[in-house]
């Protein structure tokens, strides 16, 4: 279970992180070596979301997304200091429970 969770959470840094970084390069004009950077972490997302021990691609990463969109919330808070309001920490609340459900429901 924690190695599941370490990685949603890599990936999810990964991902997020990357996007960041080349946003800043193109929107903020920061140096092209930030957008370099972002894409690296991009790659890196792709690889570290396949090291999921879950055996459907399709199942992963629905799951991975409600996964994503809660560290979304959470990285606009920390880093953009956006903080959420009653209505994200809901909908970031439902997308962890789809998660759950996603992953660990019993199947036959």
């Amino acid at each position: 279970m924690m190695q599941i969770i370490f990685l949603f959470l890599l990936a999810g840094l990964a991902e997020i992180g990357g996007g960041y970084l080349i946003w800043l390069w193109l929107r903020e004009g920061k140096p092209a070596v930030w957008g370099m950077a972002g894409a690296v972490a991009l790659a890196l997302y792709g690889v570290i979301a396949t090291l999921q021990t879950f055996p459907s691609f399709g199942r992963v990463y629905a799951a991975y997304g409600g996964v994503f969109i809660i560290l979304s919330v959470l990285w606009g808070w920390g880093i953009d200091k956006k903080t959420p309001d009653l209505f994200d920490w809901i909908g970031a609340l439902i997308c962890l429970i789809g998660v759950g459900i996603m992953l660990f429901a019993p199947r036959h």
